[in-house]
């Protein structure tokens, strides 16, 4: 059993297209074909079926992709107590992560990575909904990602996950709004007030419809964006009020906005790094994660 061939079908798993698999292995469709198929036939029984006008994992193909990612994990992971043995961490590292969690921890991080010229650190923004950060793990050694905090517990599947922080979010209002000053605020006080909101799907969004349902009627957006400064200047500027990450927020907000915490509900965000298990295993890839936590622990510490 070839493990490149291993590696082509946990690939198929990930990314779900024979077309895709050879986009990211710089292969061309019909070697990841014909490798798929030596595998098949290595193994006895058929891994992969005609499903459309594609192909999809029979029960044994997962069953051999899941095999698969505990092959590379523990390769990886010898190379990584080989690379600690020698006390070197070097190679390339993608990091993916979206707007307000770049500006939260990107720059510390930089500042941290400078320790490590061996490490090359690549960073693309990809700000997406809840539900589509884990397939970016396929393009990415670590992706920064975030869901709400409504107690709603997401679906895993060889995803391997480091919790950074929770981030309250409170309800930024203008200065001269009727509640400004006010140590805190509830549900019914602000809800009808207009909103600007984010696309549907995202964390944000599902904590204001948690906010809404305690209120007892629905909220007024009368804009969306993912651009935290965008919606922070429309706060400022009085054009409504919106839930904002405070970590995130507080260092804009002075002189500018208020922040409100929420009584009566747990509004906030989980940010959280994801990887697949044999990437988190580098070497490398451990020391850019480690820098990370450390500085979401920096980053929302108290201010004294």
């Amino acid at each position: 059993m070839d493990v490149a061939h291993l590696e082509l079908l946990r690939e198929l798993a990930d990314r779900g297209s024979v077309t895709e698999v050879a986009r990211a292995t710089g292969k061309t469709t019909s070697a990841v074909s014909q490798q798929l198929r030596l595998l098949q036939r290595d193994v006895g029984v058929a891994l992969v079926e005609r499903f459309g006008r594609g192909v999809r994992l029979t029960d044994a193909g997962w069953a051999l992709a899941r095999t698969a990612t505990r092959v590379a994990s523990a390769l990886a992971e010898a190379q990584a107590e080989w690379d600690s043995y020698r006390d070197t961490a070097s190679g390339t590292v993608r990091l993916a992560f979206f707007f307000s969690a770049g500006e939260l921890l990107v720059p510390g991080l930089l500042r941290r990575m400078a320790d490590f010229p061996e490490i090359e650190l690549i960073t693309e923004e990809r700000d997406v909904g809840e539900g589509e950060f884990d397939p970016l793990i396929a393009d990415y050694d670590l992706v920064i990602a975030h869901s709400a905090d409504d107690g709603t517990e997401l679906v895993r599947r060889d995803v391997a996950v480091t919790q950074l922080v929770r981030e309250p979010l409170d309800v930024g209002v203008p200065l001269d709004h009727r509640l400004a000053g006010r140590r805190s605020v509830s549900a019914d006080e602000v809800i009808d007030d207009p909103w600007i909101g984010v696309p549907p799907d995202f964390p944000l969004d599902r904590v204001l419809s948690a906010v809404a349902m305690q209120a007892g009627r629905s909220a007024k957006i009368i804009f969306r964006s993912t651009h935290l400064p965008l919606i922070e200047n429309l706060v400022a500027d009085g054009q409504g009020v919106a839930l904002l990450p405070r970590h995130t927020s507080r260092g804009r907000s002075a002189g500018r906005f208020d922040l409100l915490p929420l009584t009566g509900l747990r509004a906030g965000r989980y940010l959280e790094i994801l990887s697949r298990p044999d990437r988190a295993a580098r070497r490398a890839v451990r020391v850019v994660r480690d820098a990370l936590v450390a500085e979401a622990a920096a980053a929302t510490a108290p201010s004294t």
